[in-house]
């Protein structure tokens, strides 16, 4: 693969460089809001990231400064029945569980408005970087309906019950700030500097062992839907079968012999 290849979508920008595939949510005159055949692409370019063995890493964002996404696209739910309206949100929400069970790490960049459906987009990410005029709600309730993607389960997960209750029946909408305090994302940073933290943090990612870091995304996400003691198990197993790869023995005679260890994801 060269350094840099793009592909073409029509409500996307995809490319890669460096090892690092970004997906860039391309509706902006729309505030990137997520129609249908976005989240078909979205699928499809998240496919391409899995099998492309030279992607290690993948950053979401959305085009223009306004909006990573700004929810669904409302005018085409209301054109739904109930019965197609409940299969719509339950093909959205095994996208966006494929994207928190992505076996490489996923950032949500975090540029603008990350409301109602983005911020679910957002939250089916490993982890989210934000800029300083990112904005995060769940206005659902504003239109008569709950979270139709996985929020009202993914938001007390990563900020506790009873903000989440908060913003759910609320509507209201918190900045960048106010979102690090509560854990929605990780880190807040320049608007400029936003991109380019998360490229940083993810070369910093690709030094480390592959299928570790496959590994430790796993037992995080499947440790949750466990008991503490379940948990434990799993990581042992995981631990057990990393303690035979190649990449293990290389790491530690890495580590013994004072040298950068050279994984190969084997």
């Amino acid at each position: 693969m060269p350094d840099e290849e793009i592909f073409e979508y029509e409500n996307l920008i995809f490319n890669t460089e460096n090892n690092i595939a970004t997906i860039t949510l391309n509706r902006p005159e729309k505030m990137n809001a997520l129609n249908m055949d976005l989240l078909d692409e979205l699928y499809e370019a998240f496919v391409d990231c899995e099998v492309d063995d030279s992607v290690k890493g993948v950053i979401l964002t959305g085009a223009g400064d306004k909006a990573f996404a700004a929810g669904a696209d409302i005018k085409e739910l209301t054109e739904l029945s109930s019965l197609e309206a409940r299969e719509q949100s339950r093909n959205t929400a095994e996208l966006f569980s494929y994207i928190e069970n992505f076996p490489k790490p996923v950032i949500a960049a975090v540029n603008g408005f990350c409301l109602g459906g983005g911020n679910e987009l957002a939250m089916a990410c490993h982890m989210r970087w934000a800029s300083e005029n990112a904005k995060f709600g769940q206005p659902e309730v504003n239109l008569g309906l709950i979270c139709g993607y996985g929020g009202s389960q993914r938001l007390p997960r990563l900020i506790g019950k009873g903000r989440a209750i908060e913003l759910l029946i609320s509507a209201n909408v918190i900045d960048a700030k106010t979102a690090a305090t509560y854990g929605l994302v990780n880190h807040v940073v320049a608007h400029d500097q936003l991109l380019a933290e998360c490229e940083k943090f993810l070369q910093t990612v690709m030094t480390k062992g592959p299928l570790a870091v496959q590994f430790s995304i796993d037992a995080i996400n499947r440790g949750l839907e466990m008991t503490q003691d379940q948990g434990i198990a799993l990581e042992s197993e995981l631990f057990g079968i990393l303690s035979g790869t190649e990449d293990m023995k290389e790491g530690s005679a890495a580590f013994l012999e004072k040298r950068k260890a050279k994984f190969t994801g084997a």
